[in-house]
């Protein structure tokens, strides 16, 4: 690849993208985020610059703008065809113009005209939008700034859009600079912010340490999305937020009343929660795409991802429980499958399966995950054994919405639980799988291990289902609730479940009120409460409005889609919401026109096309003479793989039903030679016994700090020994602790 300088494509035509500043406002569990691109046509021609590049998916765009000069022009929110063709009028009658539009396949991908930027001049653009940071499994509440947007699959016949226009080229090569500052503010101390990138000092504002700011230092490399967890201490416990309206809002609309929107902890009784079920059909689809042949991270010893998707497949395969069924998928442009239907979980289809899991490759084309979904939901489910989901992928799609729309279509017929590997997975299309699929969502990035976030999900999968979830508001007299949020349909021990709904009627600012939540698990009926102060909270300005009228939105949209567009009231609706609100959607766009001098701009109009970055270039073929291929071109140098984690490798030894044998491969995991393992072995202890029993003291001794990846399998052992009739356990403890350096308790085991 031929060297570049200057600031030019990879197609060597200039780019008129400078730079990028962005602004983030965290207010609890809530951030605003504002990004100012820099503008600069340093050709001898008038130009329209295109820049199609990632946001959040749940997020809700709310402001844009332009500035040229000193002349800032606010847009508005319109109907995307109307907003197209005022900004096509605008350019053809020599105006400046700029149009920010949401794809129309998938809500995290969006594309940003900037239109007549007559020569030497410079527009910087403004774009604001609000979202919801995620709990993470330590209570850290996570930002990520998608800087990553990897060309993505278009399936034959799917059509062009928005998505199909990216432009892409390797990080390295990103020829604008982004600079980034967070400014915390929080009820709770903020104890630290951590992220993947290098970042500046915590500074603190004030001497409780509820206020703070931190900044990305300078010269990011585009080579990751941007992530930040936030740790706050007692961060997470039930609240209620109520907004006010517009002060000029007509009452009775969503911008002329209050809402409020609800963070549940709901917690559920211990003795429940330890009880995980030995039923389910579990069905693994994984990303076998050329796409998966991308390095996790671009450090030092970073595994490729489809050896880590294998890694965690092997330790998914012995953490099953016996008794269940299971089926493995791989997709690509087509896709495979370990059996002809899910097969029940025993020691010879674990060894078959183990077989096929490490013959993996990432040789199946393009990413086209919507076949093997509809082939999964048409297998009949396996009667007693609740259908579980889990889906790997990169998130490298074009169809998203397409996607969605079935799962939520096949909701009553299992849980999906969905893994975003790599930088630039697509949001959207992660969370939206998760959430349309009373499941969970989990991205794994930058130095991250897919495994323990995997084994959270199993956990979440072998608990019993929260079912019959009912909520209950109790409002003063003259105060009416209409939810704005989709129904809950999902709960999980320790996580978030957030509810906004719209407050009409007077009330005072001492009233109170309070919302019940009632549903059952295990057959036990559970009842959590919250009250709260319908005072409105100081300083939200209307982030929860926004947020609010995005999630009735995004619901709308799929409804609207699940019709064929046959409903038109639908639409009509999701415009009429977007237009009072002043967020995107779907259906429209935003808009602004500038007439400058008055003078129409002079010249033929040359259109530059800003390019993202992404992690590797892809190139995925498909038409009558090319068959689906995908070629992935990685510019990262990936060091030499590391030895194989001895972990990994007692897992990969460990039998289905939960023992270990006596083996040299097991004793090398110690360290040990099989006859020096063999000859420490106690009087008339069964071999499998003894090196079970070591293989638990190993890992509560050497590999504690792994506990999440390795704790179904340690339960599996201990219910093996617990069967075995007249077996020393404490005796096999004691001569397991001398052998092998260690001083872990017989109760440390669960023996």
């Amino acid at each position: 690849m031929a060297n570049r300088c200057g600031l030019v494509t990879v197609k060597e035509k200039p780019v008129p993208l400078k730079s990028i500043e962005v602004e983030v406002h965290v207010r609890g569990h809530v951030a605003t985020v504002k990004s100012t691109l820099q503008y600069v046509n340093k050709e001898e021609q008038p130009l329209e610059a295109l820049f199609v590049f990632p946001l959040p998916g749940e997020a809700a765009v709310c402001h844009f703008s332009a500035k040229i000069g000193d002349k800032e022009v606010v847009a508005e929110v319109q109907e995307k065809q109307k907003a197209r063709e005022q900004y096509d009028d605008a350019l053809s009658s020599g105006q400046q113009a700029f149009l920010l539009e949401e794809s129309d396949e998938s809500p995290d991908v969006f594309r940003l005209s900037v239109g007549s930027l007559p020569p030497g001049e410079s527009a910087a653009i403004t774009i604001i939008y609000v979202m919801e940071l995620t709990v993470q499994a330590d209570h850290a509440l996570r930002f990520c700034l998608p800087a990553v947007l990897n060309p993505r699959y278009t399936p034959a016949g799917w059509g062009s859009g928005i998505v199909s226009q990216v432009t892409s080229v390797p990080a390295g090569m990103i020829p604008y600079s982004l600079s980034l500052s967070a400014h915390m503010s929080s009820p709770n101390p903020i104890s630290k912010v951590e992220s993947n990138c290098p970042l500046e000092p915590l500074v603190y504002h004030d001497a409780s340490q509820t206020k703070a700011t931190v900044s990305l230092s300078p010269g990011h490399k585009f080579d990751r999305d941007v992530e930040l967890l936030l740790y706050y201490q007692n961060a997470h416990q039930p609240t209620a937020i109520v907004e006010a309206g517009l002060a000029s809002g007509k009452p009775g609309t969503l911008m002329g009343d209050p809402v409020i929107v609800l963070s549940l902890y709901p917690e559920f009784p211990a003795e429940v929660m330890s009880s995980l079920t030995s039923r389910g059909e579990f069905v693994f689809l994984v990303d076998q795409s050329g796409s998966m042949h991308s390095p996790m991270h671009n450090g030092k010893g970073s595994q490729m991802r489809i050896e880590s998707a294998r890694d965690t497949l092997l330790l998914l395969l012995k953490s099953l429980p016996l008794g269940c069924y299971f089926n493995i998928y791989g997709f690509g442009s087509r896709y495979t499958s370990f059996f002809p239907k899910s097969v029940q979980y025993s020691q010879e289809t674990m060894d078959q399966s183990l077989k096929k899991v490490s013959e993996m490759r990432e040789d199946l084309g393009g990413t086209e995950i919507l076949e093997p979904l509809k082939h999964i939901y048409s297998q009949p489910c396996v009667p007693g054994h609740p259908r579980q989901l889990f889906i790997f992928t990169d998130g490298e799609v074009s169809n998203t919405n397409a996607v969605l729309d079935l799962v939520k279509s096949n909701v009553g017929s299992h849980r999906c639980f969905s893994f975003g590997i790599g930088q630039g997975a697509s949001t959207a299309l992660v969370n939206g799988m998760a959430k349309e699929g009373c499941g969970h969502a989990q991205f794994i990035t930058g130095k991250d291990r897919l495994q323990p976030k995997v084994m959270q999900s199993l956990r979440f999968a072998l608990q019993p289902a929260i079912v019959d979830i009912a909520v209950k508001w109790k409002l003063p007299d003259g105060v009416s609730v209409t939810t704005l949020s989709p129904p809950i349909n999902v709960v999980f021990q320790g996580q978030r479940a957030l509810l906004y709904a719209q407050l009409t009627g007077r009330s005072s600012e001492h009233s109170e009120g309070s919302v019940t939540v009632d549903y059952s698990l295990a057959n036990q009926p559970i009842t959590n409460q919250l009250s709260f102060s319908l005072k409105s909270a100081e300083d939200s300005q209307l982030a929860l409005h926004w947020l609010g009228a995005r999630a009735l939105i995004r619901s709308l949209e799929m409804e609207e889609r699940a019709v064929g567009g046959e409903k038109k009231e639908l639409k009509r609706r999701v415009v009429e919401l977007s237009l009072q609100a002043g967020v995107s959607s779907a259906f429209t766009a935003f808009i602004a026109t500038y007439k400058g001098s008055g003078q129409p701009v002079q010249g033929p109009l040359v259109k530059r096309n800003v390019p993202a970055p992404s992690q590797c270039c892809t190139l995925e073929l498909f038409g009558p003479k090319a068959p689906n291929v995908c070629v992935c071109v990685c510019v990262c140098l990936v060091a030499p793989q590391p030895q194989k984690d001895p972990l990994l490798q007692l897992i990969s030894l460990q039998k289905a039903s939960g023992f270990w044998e006596l083996e040299s491969a097991l004793a090398k995991v110690f360290g040990k030679t099989e006859k020096e393992v063999a000859k420490q072995m106690p009087a008339q202890v069964d071999r499998a016994l003894w090196a079970t029993v070591l293989a638990l003291i190993w890992l509560y001794g050497f590999r504690l700090d792994a506990q999440e990846e390795w704790q179904f399998l340690a339960m599996k052992a201990v219910s093996w020994i617990q069967a075995q009739k007249g077996a020393t356990v404490s005796e096999c403890v004691k001569a397991g602790n001398a052998l092998l350096g260690c001083q872990v308790e017989v109760e440390t085991l669960g023996l």
